[in-house]
């Protein structure tokens, strides 16, 4: 990647706090899935900026169904000479030949719109994506597997609990429709156990919450992406709720830094929650995401909140990674909405 990339202090900086992480990648092949998705640009931003930087000899092939698509979208990652791009389906794709150490299954459609549409095909989209992946890891003789995985697996988190562990019991409700996403990551953290029992390769579990940063789609369900695209507009930046519900986000620099650190260091089977522990009210991530803009822009939200009632919460608690693997969030809200908006706002070349 050239050195003029409007990512290279991110990358310098997960760089550095991987360390030694990356020799076990040396000469070795990885297989990734979602690798043109939010996840998988920043895993495949950082893993090429280490093989470059470090001489691994890493290869890396990426299954996309539109190549094309992604040669348009990212051509510094497409185009990359470690990098070879395997058409193809999460579901039923044909395997690449030859053997690979590694495989990341980022891959996944968490479309909202598809939840509410169509949920079986949400649902079968989740599952037999996975064991396709965990069909072509056996196949393929990898030693480790990462599932991104959900905080969705959790069902409704209760208002009085402001953190959601990874042992809480709860789980979403079997005749809730729009749960076909959260039922579908459940099955496939299953599926992970099963396999890696079976076959014997450690499956590691990230259940990823929300987050922010560049490569975040600005045009779908992601109200904090919403905001920045508002904002990149013109403004007023819009509100389409109450602006009550709580939440948080990890900047992509900081979840890629998780992601490789579970992927080669967490325990197999053993699920990791990956996301930030500040919390904010929506209507405060409206506010600072128009603080990111030269001049007053206007937040307007559609309606009051009710009185009396708590708001609704989707909140990791990251104790376990952070004191098991020895990760910290490095770039708080303030800071990765800054960056967001400068990497919109760049000068093109």
């Amino acid at each position: 990647m050239p050195a003029e990339s409007p990512l290279a202090a991110d990358l310098d900086s997960i760089l550095q706090q991987t360390g030694d992480l990356w020799e076990e990648f040396r000469g070795q092949r990885l297989f990734l899935t979602g690798g043109t998705g939010f996840f998988g640009c920043w895993l495949l931003e950082s893993l090429l900026w280490a093989n470059d930087r470090l001489n691994l000899g890493v290869g890396v092939t990426v299954l996309t169904r539109h190549p094309q698509a992604f040669h348009r979208k990212a051509p510094h990652l497409a185009g990359h000479p470690a990098v070879t791009l395997h058409p193809g389906d999460i579901a039923d794709f044909a395997f690449p030949a030859g053997r690979f150490s590694h495989v990341i299954h980022a891959a996944t459609e968490a479309s909202a719109r598809l939840n509410e549409e169509n949920p079986l095909l949400m649902y079968d989209t989740v599952v037999a994506g996975t064991r396709r992946a965990l069909d072509f890891t056996v196949h393929c003789g990898a030693v480790k597997f990462l599932l991104t995985s959900s905080g969705a697996v959790y069902g409704r988190q209760p208002p009085e609990l402001t953190h959601v562990p990874e042992d809480y019991p709860g789980a979403p409700s079997p005749f809730d429709p729009r749960a076909a996403y959260h039922h579908g990551k459940r099955a496939a953290e299953m599926l992970c156990l099963f396999y890696s029992r079976q076959h014997r390769f450690a499956a590691k579990i990230a259940r990823g919450f929300a987050f922010v940063g560049p490569y975040l789609p600005l045009d779908i369900h992601f109200a904090i992406g919403n905001f920045i695209r508002d904002g990149l507009r013109g403004g007023p930046i819009l509100v389409n709720g109450d602006g009550s519900p709580l939440r948080s986000y990890l900047y992509g620099a900081d979840l890629a830094v998780w992601l490789w650190t579970i992927l080669l260091r967490g325990q197999s089977c053993r699920p990791y929650n990956v996301g930030s522990g500040e919390t904010y009210s929506i209507r405060q991530v409206a506010d600072l995401v128009a603080d990111c803009f030269v001049g007053s822009m206007p937040v307007m939200v559609a309606c009051n909140p009710v009185v009396g009632r708590q708001p609704e919460r989707y909140v990791p608690s990251v104790d376990r990674v952070t004191q098991e693997l020895a990760v910290a969030e490095l770039v708080g809200l303030p800071e990765a909405l800054r960056r967001t908006v400068q990497f919109h706002t760049r000068p093109k070349r």
